[in-house]
């Protein structure tokens, strides 16, 4: 067993592969890659191996799992403890941007788990709890349990499996994750929502490593900077999502950011842990972060406030849409609400029509959208000064504020439009489009 680098693995396959193949490795050396939880010390590294002095738990760990790649026909196996020279803030950085890829390129994924001994055991693994474990278990084709004692958990040479075996079931049980995104996940920046609720409850050892360690779900890449914090590296995650124009990546309820400008960002995946199931497929929505928020085009109804309660520490309210009175929003929050300001219904599940010589929009029988306000102050003019130029007009009786998310525990809403099937459309003029910073 022995350390060796991109050069030694060129120079071991020089005779057996075409020159111009050197510079794609990956499609040619088939390789074992290590799954596991980090030990709390002795866990061995780049540079104990480089220096040939390897020993300790950590060692005896690696030789194990080097047998099983040996068994399984490989010549080569990665490990993340001693396989990343972490004194090289470069190579650092594309290893932990390649992750999800290396996983995914292997041969064989060997997951070790050190608090297991049965299938029933992974319940309460702390390995199903790692941030970094969740890619490790979505990104490789083939993957292969063994138990504390180096043992198989099962009789399978692959465990991934599109059966609902023993050990598939309690992986979905331990994990949240349906049975099908086990067996073959599709990374990229769809269904965000429903991903994002995968890692709320995971725990990294640094705070920026929640962020970093879902890079490769989404199918995104983000300069490392550590130090920056957790909440700013989750930022930067949500921010080049929403690059995909996929709004799933704003179903999300709670608090917001603290620090960044617009109130659309949440600060972190347990934000998306108590969101509504909503179906937002096949929707692409215009997202830009400007240094006035989240801009985003949505259709904006107007909502009349009706009545409002107190409920203990909550407020009871309605809302209601003038141009179709049937609607009713009936809203708890613990957010302080007040008829004083303007609200309105931003639907971003919408439809754009052009038929050559007009656009429209489509609207859903299921619309999905923010209750959003902003505020309706009296304009107060010091009087009117003569003028200066032709065509002066008198001056506003009301400033208005920009407009935000009314309810951020509420998360967005859903609507349904009478005699509107859910899946079907309705059809009203682009007026009603308006851009908005969020």
């Amino acid at each position: 067993m022995s350390l060796v680098s991109r050069d030694d693995v060129r120079e071991h396959f020089r005779n057996s592969i075409r020159p111009e193949d050197f510079y794609n490795p990956l499609y040619h050396v088939r390789y074992a890659i290590l799954s596991h939880r980090w030990l709390q010390q002795g866990e061995l590294t780049y540079e104990e191996m480089a220096a040939r002095i390897a020993s300790g738990p950590g060692y005896e760990k690696l030789k194990k799992f080097c047998e099983k790649a040996r068994e399984c026909h490989l010549e080569f196996a990665w490990s993340d403890t001693c396989c990343i020279d972490k004194s090289s803030t470069t190579e650092l950085d594309e290893s932990i941007r390649s992750m999800f890829r290396w996983y995914k390129n292997s041969a064989i994924c060997i997951v070790h788990l050190a608090q297991s001994m049965t299938i029933e055991d992974i319940m309460d693994d702390e390995w199903a709890t790692r941030g970094w474990t969740l890619q490790e278990l979505l990104a490789p084709d083939k993957i292969k349990f063994f138990n504390e004692d180096w043992m198989p958990m099962t009789d399978r040479r692959n465990d991934k499996s599109y059966l609902k075996t023993d050990i598939m079931e309690i992986l979905e049980r331990a994990t949240s994750i349906p049975h099908h995104n086990i067996f073959r996940f599709s990374p990229g920046p769809h269904q965000v929502d429903t991903r994002m609720a995968w890692a709320a409850t995971r725990k990294t050892t640094r705070a920026e490593d929640l962020a970093y360690s879902m890079m490769g779900i989404f199918n995104v890449s983000l300069p490392i900077a550590y130090g920056e914090g957790g909440e700013r590296a989750f930022c930067r995650l949500i921010e080049a999502i929403m690059q995909s124009g996929d709004p799933s990546v704003l179903n999300w309820r709670g608090d917001p950011a603290d620090h960044h400008i617009s109130r659309a960002i949440p600060r972190s995946p347990q934000n998306f842990a108590g969101r509504r199931e909503l179906k937002l497929d096949g929707v692409r929505l215009e997202m830009t972060m400007t240094n006035l928020g989240l801009r985003v085009p949505l259709v904006m109804l107007p909502l009349n406030f009706h009545s409002k309660m107190d409920v203990g520490n909550a407020y009871a309210f309605t809302l209601e849409c003038p141009l179709c009175t049937t609607i009713t929003l009936d809203i708890s929050t613990t957010s302080l609400v007040t008829a004083y300001h303007q609200y309105a219904l931003g639907i971003l599940n919408y439809s754009l029509f052009d038929d050559g010589s007009r656009e429209v929009l489509g609207i859903r029988g299921k619309s999905v959208g923010f209750v959003l306000c902003r505020t309706r102050d009296r304009f107060y003019s010091p009087g009117r000064p003569k003028p200066v130029v032709l065509d002066t007009v008198a001056p506003p009786k009301h400033k208005l504020g920009q407009w935000s998310i009314a309810l951020f525990q509420a998360g967005l809403v859903e609507v349904n439009f009478p005699s509107i099937l859910s899946s079907s459309m309705f059809y009203m003029s682009r007026k009603y489009l308006k851009t908005v910073y969020l």
